[in-house]
């Protein structure tokens, strides 16, 4: 199996980069972008699956539990329903730039709590494959950008869905 050497730095960089741009990324651009994804899921439906049957045969996966195999497994429903779920947060509200509460001081001065975008969020899972698209679809439709680190049972088939 390739592995892929990366270095976190230079990642770090680039999400701390990407992150400025979506913090002011429009409702429509990052519905857009998750419209994408859910369609990229659908196209690509027969190459996550030949991934996620590579990932299943791999020797290291042998071992695995009953119950850790089915979470490593997709299937065409299960990748159905993460299309879906991509779908349903297109759905939701954009959080970002929502005002909580607003309230004006003796001086005067309007003080408004804002919804803002944190910046980058890292996330650090186990072979549950749809995680990867899970985490990163919440953090596009919340303006942040992400750094991802899937187990090494689920490589490829995070690959495939990345």
């Amino acid at each position: 199996m390739e592995t892929t050497v990366t270095d976190i730095a230079a990642d770090c960089a680039a999400a701390k980069k990407a992150a400025r741009t979506l913090a002011f990324a429009s409702t429509e651009a990052k519905n857009h972008a998750l419209e994408s994804i859910a369609a990229g899921l659908r196209e690509r439906a027969e190459a996550i699956h030949e991934a996620n049957a590579a990932d299943l045969a791999d020797e290291r996966a042998q071992d695995l539990s009953a119950a850790l195999t089915d979470r490593l497994r997709l299937d065409s429903g299960r990748i159905e329903a993460m299309a879906a779920g991509v779908e349903a947060v297109v759905a939701l509200e954009d959080p970002v730039g929502e005002v909580l509460e607003t309230s004006r001081l003796q001086s005067g001065i309007e003080l408004s709590k804002v919804r803002v975008s944190l910046g980058v969020v890292a996330v650090v899972y186990e072979a549950r494959p749809n995680v990867t698209i899970d985490c990163a679809v919440l953090t596009i439709k919340s303006g942040n950008a992400i750094l991802l680190r899937g187990s090494s049972y689920a490589e490829r088939t995070n690959g495939a869905l990345a």
